[in-house]
């Protein structure tokens, strides 16, 4: 493969990458603004069956498995061992952006278009696959496609899970047309790499004039629950020194909190984003603070010392208000590293067309963790305006987009084509 042969079609990828971005938002383009795709919803299904019927277009083989994930392979000239997949998710949240997840659908299709029409049959297996959900936007489950292909997804997990209306999980799968044992096709065994094409869903790439992030980590992150409780009483008759605030003892947590994590610096982050306040009446001491802490840094050492550190502190605090606490850690999920072969051929081929680059980690969760301990994964990242994401304002330049369409061409080359693997 000339190395600059990609690269030199940019104009025409960019065109047909902008149209097809804009042709799959168009299935569950929500009248609030930005599209919502919701895991077996009506919307989800058209996008399924329009993607079905383009793989279909496209000439590659195309099939199910019973959780709904969508393959569409293009088959090795030869016998094959087994199968290279590139993709993303299809799902959206609720009024989402155009490119989360679909961004990465569309280039693996294109990319296999392109080969197939350029070079023929791989060696290979070449597959894109659209996954059915990531989000977890309707139901109360995260990485439902990805932990089914690679068998850590249970059905008994689903089994009393109901979205917002009272449908159950189960239902709705099967009235979407899947269920177990519905294609025959659950846990693959024959993956031998996933590559995740995506938006960056921050601003790091657009302010350093970066076309492609090169992921060499997806953080770690720790999710908890505070519930503080101390007593209700009159806000006009009750001194201060007698109080037993739940309110200011979660302000003081807060503080702390952010002003630790303004210390410790980056990469860690650190958020407040719900707080309940009880009986939230303007004249009575709150009785009653439940508030949740998102906590993220790609070092797993680095994150356990802070978590260590602010809860130590949080029972102090607790402990002077009179306050009794409850810490509920609600996720624990380790920093995942991604394929240190397939990262550095990243580097290779964005030197090779020219493309200004950078390693990076990941702040947001991908479907690349759950394959990571599954097969040899790679993740990349092209910019997000402002970093705006999981919004109607989202928005990637087309240049770049095509950027990320070209670097995965080859990328896919290298794998399927060659005579052997990284």
């Amino acid at each position: 493969m000339n190395e600059h042969t990609v690269f030199q079609a940019l104009p025409s990828l960019t065109a047909i990458t902008e149209e097809m971005v804009n042709w799959l938002a168009s299935y569950g383009a929500d009248p609030e603004g930005g599209v919502t795709r919701l895991l077996y919803s009506p919307s989800w299904v058209q996008a399924q069956h329009a993607l079905e019927q383009k793989m279909k277009d496209t000439g590659l083989h195309v099939f199910y498995d019973d959780v709904g994930n969508l393959f569409g392979r293009l088959e090795a000239s030869g016998q094959s061992t087994g199968s290279i997949v590139t993709g993303s998710h299809v799902d959206t949240v609720k009024c989402g952006g155009k490119y989360d997840g679909a961004y990465g659908i569309i280039a693996g299709l294109i990319a296999l278009q392109y080969l197939k029409e350029t070079y023929g049959p791989p060696k290979r297996h070449l597959e894109v696959v659209s996954l059915c959900e990531e989000e977890g936007s309707r139901f109360p489950l995260t990485y439902w496609g990805s932990t089914n292909i690679t068998g850590k997804a249970s059905y008994q997990q689903i089994e009393q899970l109901k979205d917002t209306e009272g449908t159950s999980f189960t239902k709705a799968m099967q009235e979407a047309g899947f269920g177990q044992g519905s294609h025959g096709i659950g846990k693959r065994d024959d993956i031998q790499a996933f590559i995740e094409l995506h938006v960056e869903q921050g601003g790091i790439l657009e302010y350093e004039n970066k076309s492609i992030g090169i992921v060499q980590q997806i953080v770690g992150q720790k999710r908890y629950t505070i519930e503080l409780t101390g007593e209700a009483n009159h806000a006009g008759t009750t001194p201060m020194r007698w109080r037993k605030d739940a309110l200011r003892g979660a302000s003081e947590m807060i503080h702390y909190l952010m002003e630790s994590a303004d210390e410790t610096g980056a990469p860690l982050v650190a958020t407040v984003g719900q707080l309940a306040v009880e009986p939230n009446i303007s004249n009575v001491i709150p009785n009653k603070v439940t508030f949740s802490i998102d906590v993220r840094h790609p070092s797993g050492i680095m994150l356990d010392q802070f978590a260590l550190q602010f809860t130590e502190m949080f029972k102090q605090i607790a402990d002077q208000r009179k306050l009794h606490m409850i810490i509920d850690k609600r996720l624990d999920a380790a920093p995942i590293e991604m394929d240190a072969r397939l990262t550095k051929q990243w580097e290779e081929i964005c030197q090779n067309q020219g493309m200004a680059y950078k390693y990076m980690a990941s702040g947001a969760g991908h479907d690349s963790q759950v394959f990571a301990s599954f097969c040899p994964t790679t993740l990349i990242f092209t910019p997000s305006h402002r970093g705006i994401s999981h919004s109607p304002l989202e928005y990637t330049a087309t240049e770049d987009l095509a950027a990320g369409v070209s670097v995965l061409i080859e990328m896919l080359y290298k794998l399927g084509y060659e005579k052997e693997m990284l």
